[in-house]
Parts: structure tokens; sequence; C-alpha cells
């Protein structure tokens, strides 16, 4: 009998972890059917000689909840060889709504997310009220790949509480809390996978204002954690600033909470590990605490990322180098080119680097724009990028081998490319300038990838790439005993957090499971410069990143991509709750 695709040839990594193998794929309607070396004949076959066959990826960590009623392809992530995504995260999203709160949601995601607003205002149709309902919008909407979503407590909080939600200082009522937990029910019955929140002093609204779960008391979490122990379903996800902070005391309570929550809501619960500037070694400390709670039966996980989260700096992104400088705010609103030309004016390059220098170093300096004076962390991006940084190529060292002031020589290089040219900084997992922590992070058993934020932070960072990236700089380009295989890496992008959703239909290539897979070329596989467009409703601004290598991303059995291009094809669907190998 025929299978409707079969790919022949390739090195599979299937997503276990296990050794690759050689062997056929073959695929009847959205499942695979066999996988071996006699499959039969396929109606359409893709001769995958030289090349890998790995699951779809799966994204646990973005931010496309507007985005996906409208956008069928979800890119960058879609470029990447996701097949799946996870909206909803960091407490920010948008339901439930009640009238007249649609600029208070909007103001959280553009704020906590970069997200213009213009655009979420011109692109969400608000035809939903509770969060069936925008499940039921998101499953109006075709798209390239699956998306799911959590329920955002922030949102939650707002919808029940009214403008008291929005204050950190307010706790709900013994009420409110009934109907807050009842409305996370209600949620988890329409398929959310669970309830994330944010306990960050970073994540602000667009007017600035702290959002209102970040302090919330224990009552209120536990509340929430208890109804997702009552419903025996559902995920916990959180954002805090124990990873940031230099006081133990906050930090010990931070962490006391984490572990409340994952006690109560027995749960698989996962929380944010980065390594910060301000408190370099705390996310060790946040490492043993999932390792802990895991000693005592729980499923505890730390979301990190596989490389340094950078912001990216340029003229035409969110900021530049020279942003806090008055002389360069007189010719910022110019357009792209006709600023270009303003700034190579002697005297006002003159003006803007003397106030460059007085803003960002010496004793009169601005403790707070001392990130736009940190050259020795600034870092060209070329084509492809390289994220495996070397201080000894960061544009301070450049500059002092050339022999000139690396201020003068990041200006320069801002006009490069006709003033599209990006600069990349890490403000995180860079602390000691190497990725040894990144290393200790992502090979721990009690890490997930994450923190991709594709969807988000539209003019100044552009992480959906993770996915490419860490299969080239962990597994591939690496010829020491850093090196981590390809098979590991392939698990934490598949199987790994398949199985923390409870999505036991993917992440595997294994007969019964969903036919999700990418065929990569991964002596090709590449991650190209991001770019500006202008494609968000309104005319709104992202950053996209296009990648090189993958040669066929195949979704539900369908080729959605190939050479890199979409095909047009759109058999993605809205992903409720868990689903078992069958569904």
């Amino acid at each position: 009998m025929s299978a409707d695709l079969v790919i022949r040839n390739g090195l599979v990594v299937d997503g276990t972890g296990g050794p690759s193998r050689r062997s056929d794929v073959a695929i009847e309607g959205d499942r695979i059917v066999a996988v071996g070396h006699d499959v039969g004949r396929g109606r359409r076959e893709i001769d995958a000689e030289g090349l890998i066959l790995t699951p779809g990826f799966i994204d646990p960590h973005t931010h496309y909840d507007g985005q996906a009623t409208w956008d069928p392809w979800l890119a960058p992530s879609s470029h990447h060889g996701v097949t799946t995504v996870a909206m909803g995260n960091c407490g920010v999203g948008f339901a439930p709504v009640a009238p007249g709160f649609h600029d208070e949601l909007i103001e959280m995601m553009e704020g906590v997310e970069d997200i213009p607003g213009t655009a979420l205002h011109e692109g969400l149709r608000w035809d939903w009220e509770s969060f069936p309902e925008y499940f039921d919008a998101l499953d109006r909407q075709k798209r390239s790949i699956d998306v799911a979503t959590h329920v955002p407590h922030a949102a939650l909080r707002a919808f029940v509480m009214g403008e008291r939600g929005g204050d950190p200082l307010e706790g709900p009522t013994h009420d409110e809390l009934n109907e807050m937990a009842r409305l996370l029910g209600e949620g988890i019955d329409a398929g959310a996978l669970g309830i994330s929140t944010s306990r960050s002093e970073r994540h602000r609204t667009s007017r600035g204002e702290s959002l209102g779960t970040l302090r919330a008391r224990e009552p209120e979490l536990q509340a929430l954690a208890s109804a997702l122990k009552a419903k025996g379903k559902g995920v916990f996800q959180l954002v805090s600033d124990s990873y940031r902070t230099a006081d133990d005391g906050f930090a010990a309570s931070e962490f006391s909470l984490i572990s409340e929550i994952a006690r109560t809501s027995q749960r698989p619960t996962s929380f944010t590990v980065q390594q910060d500037f301000e408190a370099p070694e705390r996310w060790r400390d946040l490492m043993s605490l999932a390792t802990s709670l895991r000693g005592e039966g729980l499923d505890v996980k730390a979301q990190v990322a596989p490389r340094p989260i950078g912001v990216l700096l340029g003229l035409q992104a969110s900021v530049n180098v020279f942003t806090p400088v008055r002389a360069y705010a007189r010719v910022a609103s110019l357009p792209l080119a006709e600023r270009v030309v303003a700034l190579q004016d002697h005297e006002l390059r003159r003006k803007i680097l003397q106030s460059h220098a007085a803003l960002t170093s010496g004793d009169d300096a601005f403790a707070g724009y001392a990130f736009y004076g940190r050259f020795d962390e600034m870092f060209l991006l070329d084509d492809p990028v390289n994220y495996d940084l070397d201080v000894n190529k960061s544009l301070g060292a450049t500059a002092r081998r050339m022999g000139v002031d690396p201020r003068e020589y990041a200006y320069d290089m801002q006009l490069q490319r006709e003033g599209r040219q990006l600069i990349y900084t890490p403000l995180f997992n860079f602390v000691h300038g190497n990725l040894e922590a990144v290393r200790d992070m992502i090979t721990s058993p009690v890490a997930m990838f994450g923190l991709s934020d594709g969807g988000a932070h539209c003019g100044s960072i552009c992480d959906a790439s993770m996915t490419t990236s860490s299969m080239t700089m962990w597994a591939r380009d690496r010829t020491d005993e850093t090196k981590i295989s390809l098979e590991s890496i392939v698990h934490q992008l598949t199987r790994r957090p398949a199985e923390h959703f409870g999505w036991l239909d993917r992440g595997l290539v294994a007969p019964g499971l969903l036919a999700d897979l990418n065929v990569i070329d991964i002596d090709g596989l590449a991650c190209e410069t991001p770019r500006i467009e202008t494609d968000l409703p309104a005319g709104g601004r992202r950053l996209l990143q296009s990648a090189r290598g993958y040669l066929y991303t195949i979704k539900r059995g369908v080729v959605t991509f190939e050479a890199g291009g979409a095909t047009g094809e759109l058999p993605g669907t809205l992903v409720r709750g868990a689903q078992s190998q069958s569904e």
C-alpha cells in the first residue's frame, strides 16, 4: 500500500535523545505510520540523503497571543522549524476581557513584550470576552503551525477585579479569589495549557506601571494552584525576579513561593532562569531549587535559554547606542535615509559623541545609561549570525586593535548598510564573557529550553531563532569537550517540552504520532541577520530573522515550508490542552 509521503535515507534524530539512525519515514494523513527500511512506496517521496530528519520543534515560551488571531504564518518561529508554540506566557494576554478593558490589556502586552500597540489596536477583532470564546476565535484562524495558550494571570485579575486588578498592592476579596479560580477552571476545561504569571519589576505596562501580579500574595497564587490540582490538568508558568536579585532574603521568599505553588498544584511547574549581571550566580540557586523539588517527586523545570539573551541596537530598532543623547534625539524622528545623512555631519557627530561620553562614563555618568557604553559586550551581527560570542570580537576589542575610540567605532558601524546594521548586546547569560553558565544550565536534568519570546520585543530582541542556533553553536560547530550531542539538543527542542504540556501526540519521529517533521541540511544550517519589517497591522514594525538549511518543514503531514519559502499550506490548528497519542 502506498503512503501519502515517504522521506527516504534521512539520518533520523528522533527526539528521544537516543542515537540517530538512518531510516525511511512513511506518512499517511497527519500521522507517521512507519519508520524503518521497508516502508513501501509513497505517492510523493523526498530524498533526504545527507540530511537529518527531526520532529517539528516545540517552543514553550512565545507571545503570539494577538498575532495568532490574524496572522497565518507566525514568523519568525515558523521559519526556524517550529511547528507548535505555547502562548500566554508571563501573565499577559487578551482573555478573559471585560467590555471597556481592551486598552488595558493592550498596554500590558505593549509594555511587557514590546509589541506595537497600534498594531494590536488594529489587528485585534475582540470577538470574544471569555477564555472559551477567545479559543473559538483562535480556532477560526488558519495557520501554518499549531498554537496553544495559558490563561494569563494579569488578564484574569483585570477581568475579576477591574481597575484594582492592575494594582500590585491590591489583593482579591474572598469572592473575587473564588471567581478567579472558577474562571481558571473554565479555561482549563476549554483547553488552556494552565496558568502563567509574572513577578518581575521589569514587566511594566506601556504607561510604566507594574503589573498587578507583581506582588500577588500566597493565598492568591495558592488558589490558582489549587484550581489546577482540582482539575488534575494544566501547568503553572512563572517568571520571578529571584534570578536577578542580590537580596538573599527576597530570593528565599520567592523560592518558598515557587515551592508551595509546585507542592499545592501537583502539576508541571516551570520558572525562568537566566544569569543576570546584578546577581551573576543566583541562577545556581534556582537550578538547585528545581533539583530539590524534583527530589520530592514534583515535576519542576527551569526554563533556560541556549544562548545569551540580547538587545539589538540600531537606527531602525527601538533603541541604538546613542538613544540617550539629546543631540541624537533632535534627528531621531527623521526617516532613516535622511537620518543617515544628518548623522554624517561632523558637528552633530562631535556633539553626540561628547554627550554620550559624559552620560555613560566618568564620575558624572548616569548609572541608568551605563548599558549604552558597554562596548566590550557589543557585537556586530554578521550574516550568518554567530551567537557563540567571542569577547575578542566585541566592538570595544575591535576598536582598540584598530587604534580608535570604541564610541567612534560604534557610531560609524551604526551607519553601515545604509543605517540598517544591528549591534547585539547580551543582557543575560554572558556575565563573565563566556557561555560556561549557559552550558551548565542547558545540560542540567531540570532544564527545559525556552524564553525565545517569539512574537514579542518587536523592535529590540529576535530570539525565536534559538532552535536553529542551539543546533549550530552547541552540536555542530564545537569540537572540544563543550560540544553537546545533536540528539540531546533535538530532544530539548521536541519531546522535552511536549511531555511538559502532556502533548504525547508529538515530539518524536515514531509511528502513530503527528507527522510534524523537519528535513535539515545541518551543514548549511544558519541564522540570517535579523531585519526590520513594517508588516504588522497599521504598519507596525517588527524584527524578523530567516534561516538557511531547512529544506522541508512538514506540519500534520503537509509540507508548509520548502527551501525556506512558505508553500501556502495552512494545516495548523489550536491545541486544546493535553493530547494523547491517539488524538
